[in-house]
Order: structure tokens, then sequence, then C-alpha cells
């Protein structure tokens, strides 16, 4: 087993006593670093970055090496798995992701299949790769992240083609074939357990699920559509590997209203997006289940006195947490980080949770 010099992470999710609450964020390398920009300026394209292993190891570790963050997550992208299912991934400049052949009638939905894990080998190299950038002094900074999109986040964009407001052909599919829609999910929670036990196994130690557009939902449609099957992928997942626990994060955006039903998933951490308040979420599940999040994204656009100020409201609304207390907190941000954060404002941010936290705990 692999010793970490910095485990604070893993052991919040298991809900193990820390000295101070972790921290991470969600897009922690991307578009607001200027060295983010540079790495993709030379790979060419954002496929061309998340494609190629070095690359992805490079703006992987590249936030570490701006800020004490407590976690590592594997730079790729959520439509991997649809892709190497043949519907055609590409980013036209200014439209997002789109897919060539979306999943338009009932012959292409029949025809869908798990894809061969080969494709993706890319992911898992880039894994195994990050895993040894990692490596200082002969331990491990901090541990590695893998994630995968929900399976119905990933049907809303192979049914949709593209990113949608309201995801009105996903959501007229689901009403009015909902055998289809669950032939859909069926396929992508099988594909997602294999792709996140192969990132597993590449050296991952924790996994992450996006159910990013969960929160569309209906209550009935979401226990059926959504919450079921990443109960399945959960089910599904290696829990082990070498000598380590391998803790899961399930984050519905907009789910706050399902904590208790997800509380009972199988996951080890639910993650909240910035609607909840973390002391009656902490209230709501008990010790279930450790608790990711919250801080609204919005706020690193403020001065970093203010970033500091709600930082601490956000440490203040969970609580304390003494030795013995079966729960377990790690900060991160509702959703993911915007483009045009001010580096210097995520300094303070990191600063702030650290500092305050411990005096949380002293």
């Amino acid at each position: 087993m692999t010793p970490i010099a910095n485990d604070t992470f893993l052991r919040a999710l298991l809900r193990e006593h820390t000295p101070y609450t972790p921290l991470w964020l969600m897009r922690q390398a991307g578009r607001y670093l200027p060295e983010y920009n540079a790495t993709r300026t030379r790979a060419g394209s954002f496929l061309g970055l998340a494609q190629n292993p070095d690359f992805a190891t490079e703006v992987t570790l590249q936030p570490l090496d701006r800020f004490p963050l407590d976690a590592a997550i594997l730079f790729s992208d959520i439509l991997t798995v649809p892709d190497a299912m043949g519907l055609g991934l590409r980013f036209a400049a200014g439209e997002g992701p789109r897919f060539e052949r979306p999943l338009r009638d009932e012959a292409a939905i029949e025809a869908l299949r798990v894809p061969d894990l080969d494709r993706l080998r890319y992911v898992f190299d880039a894994v195994s790769q990050i895993r040894r950038a990692l490596m200082q002094d002969g331990r491990q900074r901090v541990p590695l992240i893998g994630f995968s999109g929900s399976p119905w986040t990933l049907a809303c964009y192979m049914v949709e083609g593209q990113g949608s407001d309201d995801w009105h052909r996903a959501k007229t599919l689901l009403y009015s074939r909902p055998d289809l829609m669950h032939r859909i999910l069926a396929v992508n929670a099988e594909a997602v357990a294999a792709y996140l036990n192969a990132q597993i196994e590449a050296g991952a130690q924790a996994a992450m699920i996006f159910d990013s557009w969960g929160g569309t939902l209906a209550d009935r449609a979401f226990q059926a559509f959504s919450l079921d099957y990443s109960r399945r992928v959960i089910a599904l997942l290696k829990r082990e590997h070498a000598g380590r626990r391998v803790p899961v994060i399930l984050f519905t955006k907009g789910g706050g209203m399902w904590l208790d039903a997800m509380a009972d998933s199988g996951a080890d951490a639910l993650g909240v997006d910035w609607t909840v308040n973390l002391g009656e979420a902490r209230k709501r599940v008990g010790a279930r289940v450790a608790l990711q999040g919250n801080l609204d994204p919005a706020i690193l656009f403020a001065p970093p006195h203010c970033i500091a100020e709600q930082a601490r409201a956000v440490l203040d609304d969970f609580g304390p947490l003494r030795a013995g207390d079966r729960v377990g907190h790690v900060f991160n941000l509702g959703h993911g980080i915007s483009q045009f954060t001010p580096p210097e404002h995520v300094a303070a941010l990191v600063e702030a949770v650290h500092a305050h936290s411990r005096t949380l705990r002293s």
C-alpha cells in the first residue's frame, strides 16, 4: 500500500477524525489557471488535451503546485464513455460538446452496447501516470480521484446530442418511451461501473459520480431514472483495492430534497450544492455518509476577505467535529469553478478553510 503524505481527504470520506477539513475543487484544473491555458494551446484542442496522458497529467498537477489542496482529480471529461460507444464526441469552438450520432431512434438505442474499455485506454494510462507523478520522497502527495458522469446525466447528452436548458428530448423519451430510456440507462450503468473499476485498478483512490442533471427531474422520475441507476453503479464498484478502502462520492446537482434516499445509495459521501444548508444536511444523513461541499462558486469573484468570511460560514454551518464523531466533511464548491475566477482568490479560500477548520477542532 503506497504511503500518502496527506490522506485527510480519504479519512474524511470514511468519517474518520481529521485535524482540519480537507479541500479540493470541482474543475480545479481548468481555464482559470494561465498554465492550463498554455498547456491547452500546446495540445491544440480540448480533446487533444484530455486524450493525451502526458498533457492530462500535467494539467492535473498544476493546481496542486499552486495551492495546498488535499486531493487531485483526474483531468478528463464525463462524455468519454458515450464517445467510446461510438456517438462521435466533438468540441466546437464556442458551442461546447456535441455528439455527431445522438440516440434519436429505437434502432440506435437497441444497438447501444457497453464499450470496449480499450477505447478508453488513454484515461487509464493517465490515471497510472498521474499516480506516478504524485510520488515525492517515497510517498504520494495527496490521493487521486477518478470520476464518471451518472447513467442519467450521460443519457441526457446521448439523447439530446449536446447541452440543453431543459433536456426536452431526453425527458420526452423518458415519459413517452420509458422502456427505451431504461434500456439506455441499463447499458450506461454497466458501462460506468466498468469504467470506474478500470480507473480504480489503474490507481484512482476514490471515485466520484457526477449526476449533474438529476436535479432537473420530478421526484418520481428522479428515483426511477437517476438514483436507481446510480445505486446500480455503486453496487458494482470495487470498494477495496491495493489494501485500501476506495470511497465513493455521489453528487446530484439540485438534489438536496433527496438526501435521505441518496444516503442509502451505498455511497460513502454525498456532494451537495450551495442551495443546501450543511448543518441541516448533516442532521438528515446522520452517521450514514460524509458530506462534500458546498460554497457557491460565484463567491470566488468577491474580494478575498469576503471569500474567507463565506468559507467560515459554510464550516460553521456544518459545525464542529470532535474525536469519536462518526461524521466527515470535505470542503468543495457547490459546482465547478468558473473560468473567470482569479487564482489568488482560490488561494484565499484554501487558506481560510484550513485555518478555520483547525480552529473548530481545537
